[in-house]
């Protein structure tokens, strides 16, 4: 079977017959054709599969009340005592509200709300106690603004307490295998939900992670993902995926995956890159302290932004809004209005 990665560009002179990639900002011409049991070989967008085709240059759905004609940004409130960058700075519910409104101040057009630290060698957080810690918090910001907010969670009941509060997407890291009730309930629900890739849970995962194709066989998992939410009930049309950096895999594996990121247009959702403040920014950036990966993560961000990421997960919103308005304004002719990205 093959693969279908194009090869995204930015230039504003454009090839004749150049197609737009996924409705959004890129276009391409050309298509890497990959295989696992042959060498890949470039081909023209023009030779592609109908199919395949389709999936490529169709404008991506809004979800959640988010347009992927530009990139979005999705800010990070971990309401815990023990995440890897920012545990227990949040977990005062009021300055968990506070940092959700200056986020949104700043750029962000989205608000992810977790309860449960997801880093390597975190333990499983009681259902009980990860609602206590969510479920308010989303009450209270959806009580003051109108900004669109995510529950992260591999639980059921959370989500349900959280869509309750006022959560309209579920971003599930397991990738909807960890509670059997999830997907069921967000299709039963309506909900629009975020599929990632994960090589085993978060206290194993950096365990010697291997793959035999790591860009290909996270393509694989997410597809199949994707057809068992379908399944379900939850329409294509409002999945976004998530390859997962981080979550068991190596500093080669991320890297492997960054270089291949316009691969995972093809599956003809929307695309999640949560790299911000990762391990490997800092042994790369040669920064040790996760909270000070700013710089590295805004340029894994704008990496990722130049291969057609439509949703950008960071910490640092403020500073990742700035490089963008800068990177819209240099490549594209772009000039957004301060404090938005268009």
């Amino acid at each position: 079977m093959p693969y279908y990665r194009p090869l995204p560009r930015f230039d504003h002179a454009r090839t004749p017959g150049a197609l737009p990639l996924a409705g959004g900002w890129l276009w391409f011409d050309w298509v890497e054709e990959m295989h696992r049991d042959a060498p890949s070989r470039l081909i023209p967008a023009a030779e592609l599969p109908p199919d395949a085709l389709e999936r490529l240059t169709a404008p991506r759905a809004p979800i959640a009340g988010l347009g992927f004609d530009a990139p979005r940004l999705m800010g990070i409130l971990n309401v815990t005592p023990d995440s890897f960058s920012d545990g227990g700075e949040h977990f005062d519910p009021q300055v968990a509200i506070a940092r959700s409104h200056a986020m949104a101040a700043q750029g962000a057009q989205i608000i992810d709300v977790g309860g449960e630290s997801t880093r390597p060698g975190a333990t499983e957080v009681p259902v009980e106690e990860e609602i206590r810690r969510t479920a308010p918090v989303i009450a209270a910001i959806r009580g003051a603004g109108a900004i669109p907010l995510s529950i992260d969670t591999r639980k059921a009941t959370v989500a349900r307490a959280a869509q309750e509060a006022g959560a309209t997407l579920v971003n599930d890291v397991a990738g909807f295998t960890f509670d059997p009730a999830l997907a069921p309930f967000c299709a039963q629900a309506g909900l629009p939900v975020c599929v990632m890739h994960a090589q085993g849970t978060p206290e194993i995962m950096q365990k010697d992670p291997r793959y035999d194709n790591v860009a290909l066989d996270i393509y694989d998992y997410l597809s199949d993902r994707i057809d068992a939410l379908v399944a379900l009930g939850i329409p294509r049309g409002q999945i976004i995926t998530d390859p997962g950096i981080g979550f068991g895999k190596t500093l080669e594996h991320n890297l492997t995956l960054l270089q291949n990121l316009a691969l995972f247009h093809s599956l003809g959702c929307p695309v999640l890159l949560g790299a911000s403040r990762k391990r490997f920014i800092g042994t790369i950036g040669g920064t040790e302290a996760a909270g000070q990966r700013v710089h590295g993560s805004v340029a894994v961000a704008l990496a990722g932004v130049a291969q057609g990421v439509q949703l950008l997960r960071v910490h640092d919103v403020a500073e990742t809004a700035e490089a963008l308005r800068l990177w819209q304004a240099a490549t594209l002719g772009i000039r957004p209005t301060v404090g938005t990205i268009a």
